[in-house]
């Protein structure tokens, strides 16, 4: 190898300088992220316990009817539909977490 060969790495792109480099951006980059973010010590405690809703499309109802001519009832169907699923995907995760009572579900 001569000189320039050994200055650029194995292969001649100079990839050992950039793993040093990518190395060296990705401890400062978490550094920025704990900054960022603060102190983990001062988070809150998690919630041990989750309650279901009741009436999980009470939001999507309070927005009123949906801004499509022609097309109001069925888009207010399938915002209602996507809603009560992603509700029982939360309660699932919940029951599995422990988060909620078999009697609540």
């Amino acid at each position: 190898m001569n000189g320039q060969q050994q200055q650029q790495g194995r292969n001649g792109n100079g990839s050992r300088a950039n793993k040093r480099k990518r190395a060296r951006n990705r401890k400062s980059k978490a550094k920025q992220n704990r900054a960022f973010w603060g102190d983990e010590g001062r988070l809150p405690e998690p919630p041990t316990r989750a309650r279901i809703t009741d009436d999980p499309v009470s939001v999507i109802r309070s927005l009123g009817r949906p801004p499509m001519p022609g097309f109001e009832q069925q888009a207010q169907h399938y915002f209602e539909a996507v809603t009560m699923r992603a509700v029982a995907i939360g309660a699932a995760i919940a029951a599995a977490g422990d988060m909620v009572d078999a009697d609540e579900l």
